[in-house]
Formats: structure tokens, C-alpha cells, sequence
């Protein structure tokens, strides 16, 4: 497009704040004082070589004072997404300035420009200040980027039936392994699993709603291409179910349940976007204790019995996907107001599975300590 630059930036911070009115109405305002008080923060450290640091403990209490003190749980809770992309996409921008990927401080327009850029502000994904520049050159669209859209929202829509029509409902009428009635007593372990497994398929799957979403308005928005010579792909990919369903380990898990975040935590190292909900802690906390533990394997395994040694990972890593996933269920949403019913919720729904997972992790570590 022919028009000047700061009108690009203008339109897609217009953009951004008619999307976020609409999603959060007035609520909106914590999102935009969070955008301009990581402005503040590099415009006041611009000669300063570590802007990543400062900008990181700086957007983390920020986000500890929200959750704790500024307003009620519930509601910040439901602009967690937007907070949460907001600052990764500041957070990666001082990064960039520290290491010299981005030469100068951006304008104010430009910052806002990239903070609001309506293809990724409210499902995100993250997406580099010098992606969101190539974003606002602009490319020809063609058949590729149509067929992108297309699949991307149709893959959105199936996650969301998946996840709130079938997982629910996934033994006792898709998968009649047990009747309804049986399987509703939760008098068994084996029953309490198969409700588990329950939980965590419907968690997994309104996540690759919001990935396959996201993946939608980021190419709508003409991000997400890469461009080698002259030849343009429209290949932006934020989830991979199969890996997750299917996976040979943990560590692909996580990589692969949001790959842009990956990118941006290998890039940045920051653990400022984590909140501070007791379930979340404890399953990002017990994530970390998992893959810790398998990418500590010895190598000897992995030359020996590979297969077997794979396919023991493959069940391990979906053992601890459904233990994990079986804290994330609707009744947690009305309980954010409460963290002690959070807190309550969590342990008891780990304690009806006999603390399986974090047994197993410790079994696993003590396993790997008496081999090396």
C-alpha cells in the first residue's frame, strides 16, 4: 500500500482498540496502561543495555499487583490472553534493542502500532517487531493465503465442538467403554481416570481453538509468511496437535503446545508471563520437575531399545498430560474469585488420582540418578 508509515501504525493501533472494546470493553484501560508503561520503561532506559531485565521485573509486578490488588480476580482473569501479549511482544522488543536486532527505540505510533496490531492482540500469537514491519509492507494475496484463512477457521471450529461437545461426553457415549451410570459414580481409580482423561482432551482442544483462531486473524491481518527469494508462504503455525496427543515426550509437549511462546521464552528467557493462579502455577511448576527429569535421560537409553524406550516415554508423557489436564475443567472458571477453592480443587482432584504423576517423576528421576 501506498500510504506513509505513520498512518500504517495509526490504523492498526485504531484497530487494536476497537478489538479490544469489543472483547473488554472499559476493562480495556489495564491493557492500554500496561502498553504505556512499557513504553515509559524503554523510552526512560533507552542507552541502557539490559532493557530485556529491567522491562521483564518491571511488566511482572505489574502483573503481580493486578492479579493480587488492582481489581477482582475473575475479570482480570479474562484479559489474561491480551496482558499476556502485550508483554511478550514489549518484553522481546528490549531484547531486540539489547542485542541490536532493532536499531532504535521505536516512535510512539510504532510501539502502539505493533502492541495493538489487530491480527494478534486479543488471541494473539507473539509475533517479532520486525514480523509486524513486513506485516505492514503488505503482500499480494493470493490462492495460498485464502487456503490458509480457510483451514486455520475450519480447524478452529472442529477444536470447539471437539472440545465443549464430544471430550465431555467422550466414554460414556462416543467411547462406551463403561455406562454413564458406572462411569459417573467415580466409586473406581480406573473410572476417575477415564473422567480425567475427559478433562484434559477438552482442555487440549479449546487450546487449538484459540491456536487455530489465532493462526486465522494473524494471516487475515497479513502476518504470518515467510519469504525466501521470491517465494511466499503463508505458514504460520502456533499449535501441533498430533505431537501433543501423540507425543514421544514431555519436552515435545510443551514445545509444541504454543510455538511461537516457545520461540519467544528460547529468545527471551522471561517469566513474566505467567500468572499467578494456584492450578496454573501448579501444573507449569510440575511441567518444569517432568521435562527437567526426561531431558536428563542418559544417552545410553537412547542408543539401547529405542523403541521401547520411546514407546515407554509415549505412554509416561500421556499418563502425565491427563493427570496434569484433569485440573482444568468448567467449574474452575467460577472459582477465580476464591483462591482457596482453586487451591482445594487442584489438590483433590490430583490426591483422587494417588498423586500418580509426581510418583512417577520422582520414580523416574531416582531410575536415572542409580544409572548414570
Amino acid at each position: 500500500m501506498g500510504l506513509p508509515s505513520f498512518l500504517k501504525h495509526l490504523s492498526t493501533v485504531v484497530g487494536g482498540f476497537y478489538c479490544l472494546y469489543l472483547f473488554f470493553e472499559l476493562h480495556m484501560i489495564w491493557v492500554v496502561l500496561l502498553s504505556l508503561l512499557c513504553y515509559l520503561i524503554l523510552f526512560l532506559c533507552r542507552h541502557s543495555s539490559i532493557r530485556g531485565t529491567f522491562l521483564s521485573i518491571t511488566v511482572l509486578i505489574y502483573l503481580l499487583l493486578g492479579e493480587l490488588h488492582m481489581m477482582d480476580t475473575t475479570t482480570w482473569h479474562k484479559m489474561r490472553g491480551s496482558q499476556m501479549v502485550v508483554a511478550m511482544k514489549a518484553i522481546s522488543l528490549a531484547f531486540d534493542l539489547d542485542r541490536g536486532v532493532v536499531d532504535s527505540v521505536p516512535s510512539p505510533v510504532e510501539f502502539m502500532g505493533y502492541i495493538y496490531f489487530v491480527g494478534t492482540v486479543i488471541f494473539g500469537p507473539w509475533i517479532s517487531f520486525n514480523s509486524y514491519k513486513e506485516a505492514l509492507e503488505g503482500r499480494r494475496l493470493s490462492l495460498s493465503w485464502f487456503f490458509k484463512v480457510s483451514v486455520s477457521w475450519v480447524k478452529s471450529q472442529f477444536c470447539l465442538v471437539i472440545s465443549n461437545c464430544v471430550a465431555p461426553y467422550l466414554f460414556p457415549y462416543f467411547i462406551p467403554v463403561y455406562g454413564d451410570k458406572l462411569l459417573r459414580s467415580k466409586k473406581r481409580r480406573k473410572i476417575r481416570w477415564l473422567l480425567a482423561y475427559e478433562n484434559a482432551v477438552s482442555f487440549h482442544f479449546s487450546n487449538y481453538f484459540v491456536g487455530f483462531l489465532s493462526e486465522t486473524t494473524t494471516t487475515l491481518a497479513g502476518a504470518g509468511f515467510t519469504e525466501e527469494k521470491e517465494n511466499l508462504k503463508w505458514d504460520v503455525t502456533v499449535a501441533k496437535p498430533l505431537s501433543i496427543e501423540f507425543p514421544r515426550s514431555m519436552v515435545e509437549v510443551v514445545t509444541s503446545w504454543n510455538l511461537p511462546m516457545s520461540r519467544f521464552l528460547h529468545t527471551c528467557e522471561s517469566p513474566s508471563s505467567a500468572g499467578l493462579s494456584f492450578h496454573l502455577g501448579a501444573v507449569l511448576l510440575s511441567l518444569g520437575f517432568i521435562t527437567y527429569i526426561e531431558h536428563a535421560k542418559p544417552v545410553r537409553l537412547r542408543a539401547l531399545w529405542v523403541y521401547g524406550v520411546n514407546a515407554a516415554f509415549s505412554v509416561l508423557a500421556v499418563l502425565h498430560l491427563t493427570y496434569l489436564g484433569s485440573v482444568f475443567n468448567s467449574s474452575v472458571d467460577y472459582m477465580d474469585d476464591d483462591q482457596d477453592d482453586v487451591t482445594h480443587h487442584t489438590i483433590q482432584k490430583w490426591s483422587e488420582l494417588g498423586w500418580t504423576s509426581h510418583w512417577v517423576t520422582f520414580g523416574c528421576w531416582v531410575l536415572y540418578r542409580l544409572v548414570l
